[in-house]
């Protein structure tokens, strides 16, 4: 990896380098093949940084990654008479105060040797799905990398960057936070030359107080861009909409017209907010995406969207705006956004014998959760609503909770709530049309679809009463599965996979 040498290395993490000469260079300016935290990953050549976990203390596995042939370790203790160290295995190693922060003053020193133009991606909905947008429209003219799923915090950012090669010519890098301070935190590392902002939603709200507080958190992502660089803001966004100069740049802003009005009065610039690069005569075409009319200042364009859900239109507009900024021409960008495939977790189909997933369960907010049930409308068939706990909402978490529901309502034709947050959604629900069911944990949900299966399966004795099932599932249904990451939906998911 260019320039990470160990004396680099070390230097980079204000730390103190121990060469282990039996067989390698003396001089400490062997250059280190890949930075890895995961001891599994560990590959000839590599450094490994020791970090301490709830339940993992990766300086256990040390003596493992040197007999793996890492060159180099990074760890918090001084490993010459370590009880880690058994059996006399010996190698190179780092000594620093804290492995966390030699990770990202690491990544900070890589990102600076690297000559490379990097798109930073945030916003409260949609970052990863833009990133991939993004990444599928540059990948038609550019040697692109872009953040695996979601490595998007302190820890994940760093290992993104460390994938980056001399051979790429474009980072599209995710950038997420909580709190106050981590953006800025994140963009000194990454050093973005671009900045892309989705939206700004009641995410994180338990640390960030309310939008004006996302909008302040989220948009610290400009104190370290390049100020020759674009700033691209979701211009239908309220909040977003108010940034009118950063820095004497003027953004880029990017939005749907749903009307003819909208539309008129976009072309004859008489809009309350003139978009740079819109999007008109939008039509969904179901689950199997969405058609629009894109106008930018270089022209227009027909294309289709093959993501599911009309909010993926946005996404393609903020991909434009990437593309137009880097010189691409019309017909590349058309490519990108029309070849651009979906990741599992958002809003992901996937076709099983009897029902039709909607699998959306990396994360969730109220203002996603209403994009997914919209989105749902779209099905065809008995539609399914499986919706769990959303975290970090702060005091309001259960009056939020119940407005989900309460937007449900009569939108689906089965609303299963997952989750003791979720009982407030159960509540503002129940009176709809539709079947409301309510589990306080996944594994008693769980438990109960099997059980249903089981009984939908099982022969009919007609000598005795047969057992009742609650209705959950029915062959061909559409179910959506959406929750935040911490409560596991990906197991349920699983669960439904399996069932063939």
């Amino acid at each position: 990896m260019k320039e990470l040498t160990l004396q680099n290395i070390a230097k980079a993490c204000r730390g103190q380098l121990h060469l282990y000469f039996e067989g390698q260079d003396p001089s400490g300016d062997a250059e280190v093949t890949g930075v890895v935290i995961d001891s599994r990953k560990v590959e000839p050549g590599n450094l490994f940084v020791a970090t301490r976990g709830e339940r993992v203390d990766g300086h256990s596995f040390i003596p493992q990654v040197w007999e793996k042939g890492a060159l180099c370790v990074i760890t918090e203790e001084d490993l010459a008479d370590s009880a880690f160290i058994k059996d006399g295995i010996r190698g190179n190693y780092i000594v620093v105060e804290s492995s966390f922060q030699a990770l990202k003053d690491l990544a900070k020193f890589y990102r600076s040797v690297l000559d490379i133009t990097v798109i930073g991606v945030t916003g409260s909905v949609g970052k990863t799905s833009t990133k991939e947008m993004i990444a599928s429209v540059l990948s038609k003219q550019f040697r692109v990398q872009k953040t695996a799923g979601n490595f998007n915090n302190e820890v994940g950012l760093p290992l993104s960057i460390f994938s980056l090669q001399d051979e790429h010519e474009v980072a599209v890098l995710e950038m997420g936070i909580s709190d106050f301070g981590e953006m800025t935190r994140l963009g000194d590392i990454a050093k973005p030359d671009h900045c892309v902002i989705t939206n700004i939603g009641p995410c994180h709200l338990e640390f960030l107080g309310d939008l004006d507080g996302v909008l302040r958190a989220k948009t610290e992502i400009f104190q370290n861009r390049n100020r020759d660089g674009a700033v691209i803001l979701n211009g239908n966004d309220e909040k977003l909409r108010t940034i009118r100069d950063v820095d004497g740049t003027k953004p880029l802003f990017f939005g749907s017209c749903h009307s003819e009005e909208e539309k008129r009065a976009q072309k004859e610039k008489t809009a309350e907010q003139i978009l740079d690069i819109y999007a008109t005569d939008i039509v969904s075409f179901g689950l199997e995406g969405t058609g629009c009319m894109v106008h930018t200042p270089s022209g227009d364009f027909p294309v289709r969207v093959p993501l599911p859900g009309i909010h993926m239109v946005d996404n393609a507009l903020a991909a434009t705006a990437v593309g137009l900024t880097l010189g691409m021409d019309l017909s590349a960008i058309r490519d990108g956004i029309s070849s651009v495939e979906g990741m599992s977790g958002r809003s992901h189909l996937i076709h099983t014998p009897d029902y039709l997933l909607v699998d959306d369960c990396y994360n969730a907010n109220p203002k996603a959760m209403r994009a997914a049930i919209d989105l749902l409308q779209n099905a065809q068939g008995r539609k399914v609503a499986i919706l769990g706990d959303m975290f970090e909402l702060g005091g309001d978490s259960g009056e939020m909770h119940a407005s989900v529901g309460e937007y449900a309502k009569d939108k689906v034709d089965v609303l299963i709530c997952c989750g003791t947050l979720s009982k407030q959604m159960y509540e503002a629900a129940k009176d709809g049309t539709q079947k409301t069911f309510w589990f306080e944990t996944r594994e008693e949900l769980i438990k109960e679809i099997r059980r249903e299966r089981q009984l939908m399966a099982a022969p009919i004795d007609w000598s005795s009463e047969p057992e009742k099932t609650m209705g959950l599932l029915e062959t061909d249904d559409t179910i959506l599965i959406k929750a935040s990451h911490g409560m596991g939906f990906s197991e349920l998911l699983e669960v439904l996979q399996e069932m063939v």
